[in-house]
């Protein structure tokens, strides 16, 4: 049995052009009406795995929001089948469910005995809930002087320590900071390792391209597409763009240059060619703020001849927040040949890179052109310091050192291992 069955679902909401007009409906029933009908969902049909991550996605007002409601049985459908298996935990809008005038304590017992939970079992997991909570002593003060940053990792605190069947996580995480945003997608990352089955709605393609199974468009109230993540986020991506007029080819397309270079420390360079533009980007073509390790990640440098060259390289380094060179790699280190240009050319090239665990941190990227003046011999034409520096995210894992190495573990006698362990 499936965690959620969608069937045929619609959900409509009265739209009142007056407030008085909602009266005169309940004094005359039946024989006028004083509203006209906002359908938010329009025949939805969907159905969500047990143990998978399910991503809406969708413009504001596409009826996401009501979905997740249906969901949570907060809302009941105006047509249509919902059926949900399994304990619910959801993560809606800001403080939904929380009293304000009520403690942080008070709320977190508020909605466990919701949940059905007992006093008794609440008090062994409160300790849990306050360390990932991390608000301190706010912790016995009222919801009302919280920041809203506070109230989110509060409400996820309780949610996911609640063992659900199901989570629900509306687009709240997009309030709390990076360092308490990324615990909590490590977080439902370990979730979703032990089989529980995630609803999630992110306007972030990264996370929903990190975590997601499969993908749900919306479009004013109708579903548009639904698939695998790989096969509807670049098609909903591209749609966005293209109706902003500034249409994003998807990933197989070929390269679009960048006209910007973020930061210059210092530059040098014959001048022979100039690099105008630098970028790192996901594979969506959108631009990168937090490297995540097993992610594809392109480092994008664009460049113009001021004369003719022949025999070009292109490259980066890649230094840590020490200013430390960490890595290096070039399009004559890969094998690639750059062919010859004449003045006024430019050229664009894409780095790919698979990106190994790192410890976090902040790592610049120093891209540079270099023309072959003879056997192993390179003069710099262009050399930007610094260009663009990135935040290292952490991983499921701890990384001791710089990274962690790639391995493969084999033990020649698995039955002494399992002795051993037992």
């Amino acid at each position: 049995m499936n965690a959620v069955e969608f069937e045929h679902v619609s959900k409509s909401y009265p739209v009142y052009a007056k407030p008085a007009g909602r009266l005169w409906e309940l004094l005359t029933p039946g024989k006028r009406s004083f509203h006209r009908d906002f359908q938010a969902l329009r025949d939805v049909s969907f159905s969500v795995r047990r143990g998978e991550v399910f991503c809406i996605v969708g413009e504001n007002g596409s009826g996401k929001s009501t979905a997740l409601q249906i969901i949570a049985g907060i809302l009941q459908p105006s047509s249509g089948r919902v059926q949900v298996s399994g304990r619910v935990a959801a993560l809606l809008e800001l403080g939904a469910g929380f009293n304000h005038e009520f403690t942080g304590r008070d709320n977190v017992y508020l909605n466990g005995s919701i949940m059905g939970l007992s006093k008794a079992e609440l008090d062994k997991r409160f300790a849990d809930i306050e360390d990932f909570a991390e608000i301190g002593a706010f912790i016995d003060q009222p919801l009302k002087t919280y920041s809203s940053g506070m109230v989110v990792r509060l409400a996820f605190a309780v949610a996911i320590h609640l063992d659900p069947e199901i989570l629900i996580v509306d687009e709240a995480l997009a309030v709390g900071d990076t360092y308490f945003r990324n615990r909590c997608m490590r977080k439902i990352h370990e979730m979703r390792g032990r089989g529980v089955t995630i609803v999630f709605v992110s306007h972030s393609s990264a996370d929903i391209q990190a975590i997601g199974d499969r993908v749900l468009w919306l479009q004013h109230g109708r579903a548009v597409a639904l698939g695998d993540a790989g096969d509807v986020l670049p098609r909903y991506l591209a749609a966005m763009s293209d109706k902003e007029g500034h249409y994003v080819p998807p990933p197989a397309a070929p390269a679009k240059t960048v006209n910007s270079i973020p930061n210059i420390d210092s530059r040098h360079g014959n001048g022979r060619t100039e690099i105008f533009g630098v970028a790192v980007l996901n594979e969506y073509e959108e631009p990168v703020h937090l490297m995540m390790p097993g992610t594809r990640t392109v480092v994008r440098i664009a460049f113009k001849a001021k004369q003719a060259v022949s025999g070009l390289t292109a490259g980066f380094l890649m230094r840590n927040h020490l200013g430390i060179d960490f890595a290096e790699t070039s399009t004559a280190r890969e094998g690639k040949s750059l062919i010859a240009m004449h003045a006024g050319e430019t050229c664009t090239v894409d780095f790919e890179l698979d990106l190994p665990e790192f410890y976090p941190g902040a790592f610049s990227f120093s891209p540079w052109i270099a023309e072959a003046a003879q056997v192993c011999d390179w003069q710099i034409c262009d050399w930007i310091d610094n260009a663009i520096t990135v935040q290292m995210g952490r991983g499921e894992s701890q990384v001791y050192g710089c990274l962690h190495i790639p391995c493969r573990i084999e033990i020649p006698d698995p039955a002494l291992l399992e002795t051993k362990l037992a």
